[in-house]
C-alpha cells in the first residue's frame, strides 16, 4: 500500500504541483492589455506635463531675467531624452503589432 501510495506522489501529485505553479508563474509574469493601456495613458500625460512645465519656465524666464530652474532647463536635451526614449520603444511595439 505504501508503495502505491509513493507512486500516484511521484507520478501524479508532483507533476500536478510543478505544472500548477509554473502555469501560476507564467500568468503573473506577464502585463494585460488593460495595464499596457494604462501605461499608456500614463505616458501621454507625462508628456503633456513636461511640455506645461517647459511652456511655464519659458513664460517665468521672459518676466524675470533672473530665473533659473531647479531641475529642468526648457528645450535642453538631456530633460527630454527619457521622453524621446520612451517614444522609440513605444514606436517599436506599435510596429511589432502591426
Amino acid at each position: 500500500m505504501e508503495g502505491f501510495v509513493a507512486i500516484i506522489a511521484l507520478f501524479i501529485a508532483l507533476p500536478w504541483i510543478v505544472l500548477h505553479y509554473i502555469t501560476r508563474w507564467k500568468t503573473a509574469a506577464t502585463i494585460t492589455t488593460d495595464d499596457e493601456v494604462l501605461l499608456d495613458e500614463l505616458y501621454q500625460l507625462a508628456k503633456r506635463l513636461d511640455e506645461r512645465m517647459d511652456t511655464v519656465e519659458r513664460l517665468v524666464a521672459s518676466d524675470n531675467a533672473d530665473f533659473q530652474p531647479a531641475k529642468l532647463i526648457a528645450d535642453q536635451e538631456t530633460d527630454n531624452q527619457k521622453l524621446r526614449e520612451l517614444d522609440r520603444l513605444f514606436a517599436e511595439k506599435k510596429g511589432l503589432r502591426q
